[in-house]
């Protein structure tokens, strides 16, 4: 099986890096990406394991190719639709795109072509075989839920405490833990930071036993404090950022949209961006409709009931009609007078004669009795079959 995880140093040299995309506008693209996938699973009902399954399809897709090349809301809702099926909450394409058109303005969905279905599905195939056909993902949903039970204390405070772990797990997404720990670690982390926030501390729990200095050393091993609290700023950071005015969209797509320029520019540190110089919108002067009055109106004749009057004084043009006979040609001529010549007659017809009685190699046809008759016929072979008399 392929493995998954990468360190810092390989999330910083991705192909969206390569191609000219620097780190904070990649992490940018993944969270507005993972977001989209989150909207439209909650838009359509989706459960959240193939919500966040969908996010990861996302994630691990752009470990190998570029922002540049494919959109990235193109890719979300083909990652939301594989997922759906993998999950087995299957949703139609049609469905995605249609709730897809109501999150995303004009110029976003414009990435999606003039075919958008037809762009989902051919980018499906491209998802599977980048993602090795590695369908099969684990969250850490389902390793909360687990280590919460055996915690024990205020069962008010562990509710709380839970509660707000889920929802880290949920904004986790938008970030790459999932390329970077299991969701077993990625549980610990968020729980310990949810128990941190809501003052929840774990003094015991089932199972502990001496060698157990922490509670989760009971389901990971070898997790230090500083791994912990790298995974909590990670999430911590997505509510610190601020939020770009405007933000800045898409890298150019030439092949989708030739009405988009990139612009090279400088940023406030000195690094090459990509602007979108969208061209002016055209100036209208005259708003109202001008009636054309160069054309004048079609008046129609009036319809007659029935022929009109000067019609009866002409006669037919047959009326005075004699007809003319003219001759056909040689080879179309009549047969001569007289009797046909002799290899052209008939031989007289022989007529066949009638039997008179059946030939004598035929066995003669016995007349079958009447059904019914009027004295019963002896039948010694079936003596036990009753006689019906004919009704009267």
């Amino acid at each position: 099986m392929p493995c998954w995880y990468y360190d810092k140093k390989e999330l910083k040299n991705t192909p969206s890096a390569l191609d000219g995309i620097d780190y904070e506008t990649e992490m940018r693209y993944r969270k507005e990406g993972a977001r989209f996938i989150i909207d439209t699973g909650s838009k359509m009902d989706l459960g959240y394991n193939t919500t966040a399954t969908g996010v990861v399809y996302f994630h691990r897709f752009y470990m190998f190719h570029s922002f540049r090349q494919f959109p990235r809301y193109v890719t979300a809702c083909c990652c939301l639709f594989l997922a759906g099926k993998v999950e087995e909450t299957p949703k139609k394409c049609k469905d995605i795109i249609k709730t897809a058109r109501s999150l995303l303005s004009d110029t976003k969905f414009a990435t999606f072509g003039d075919d958008p279905k037809e762009e989902v599905m051919t980018l499906e195939r491209i998802l599977l075989q980048t993602i090795k056909f590695d369908l099969q993902v684990e969250h850490p949903y389902s390793y909360l839920l687990r280590y919460a039970k055996c915690l024990k204390g205020d069962k008010v405070k562990l509710q709380k405490m839970v509660q707000m772990a889920w929802t880290f797990v949920n904004d986790s997404l938008c970030t790459t833990l999932a390329l970077q720990w299991e969701p077993e670690i990625i549980a610990v982390a968020l729980m310990y930071l949810a128990g941190k926030l809501s003052q929840f501390e774990v003094i015991d729990w089932v199972g502990r036993t001496s060698k157990h200095l922490r509670w989760w050393d009971m389901f990971v091993e070898d997790v230090t404090m500083d791994l912990l609290e790298d995974i909590c700023h990670q999430v911590l950071d997505l509510y610190s950022q601020p939020t770009p005015d405007p933000p800045p969209d898409s890298p150019p797509l030439m092949s989708k949209s030739a009405s988009l320029v990139p612009v090279s520019g400088k940023s406030a540190n000195g690094q090459e961006k990509d602007k979108i110089v969208t061209p002016p919108e055209p100036i209208i002067t005259n708003t109202k409709a001008t009636a054309v009055t160069e054309i004048p109106s079609y008046v129609y004749p009036p319809t007659y009931s029935g022929a009109p009057t000067h019609a009866a004084s002409f006669p037919p043009a047959f009326a005075n009609h004699v007809p003319v006979t003219v001759p056909g040609p040689p080879h179309l001529a009549g047969p001569p007078p007289g009797p046909p010549p002799s290899h052209i007659t008939a031989p007289p017809g022989v007529p066949f004669a009638s039997y008179i009685a059946p030939p004598p190699h035929y066995t003669p046809v016995a007349t079958a009795p009447p059904f019914y008759q009027s004295t019963p016929a002896p039948l010694p072979s079936q003596p036990h079959r009753p006689y019906y008399p004919p009704p009267p």
